[in-house]
């Protein structure tokens, strides 16, 4: 069973970053957060990709690239909404799913507050976007 002070960060709309990441950099997020990280496994992973892609399909949102990640979800959506209304529908159907195949039974929520948000307005940023998320997070996880 997870602990009730852990968090798990959420990107949304995600754009290249222009920095690279560094011990510092690392350091100062880690204190920034109100609550430690939740390390997602392999099987929340998968249900809180499928919660966005069902999220997407019922609300009819166009999901271009999404990557859940063990402590963060790099998503890249064109929705008819605020990009507060998708994190926050993302939020909520991932933690469903979890708890109904009892992936996470813990009362508070594993994100942590807010997220990042961030508007696409060229094609270039938007291919930039999906390329960020879909190639460059890292090796794949299993």
């Amino acid at each position: 069973m997870e602990k009730a002070d852990q968090s798990i960060g959420f990107i949304i709309l995600m754009v290249p970053p222009t920095l690279t990441a560094d011990a510092a950099r690392l350091h100062y997020n880690q204190r920034a957060l109100s609550r430690s990280l939740v390390t997602l496994r392999a099987k929340q992973r998968a249900l809180v990709e499928e919660a966005i892609r069902e999220t997407c399909e019922i609300r009819k949102w166009c999901l271009w690239a999404v990557n859940v990640r063990t402590n963060h979800i790099h998503a890249v959506v064109t929705a008819n909404c605020k990009p507060d209304r998708v994190l926050n529908a993302f939020k909520a159907n991932s933690t469903r799913q979890m708890r109904e195949a009892k992936c996470w039974e813990n009362e508070r929520s594993p994100w942590a507050q807010g997220g990042s948000k961030r508007y696409l307005w060229t094609e270039e940023q938007l291919v930039n976007a999906i390329i960020y998320v879909q190639e460059d997070q890292g090796e794949p996880l299993d």
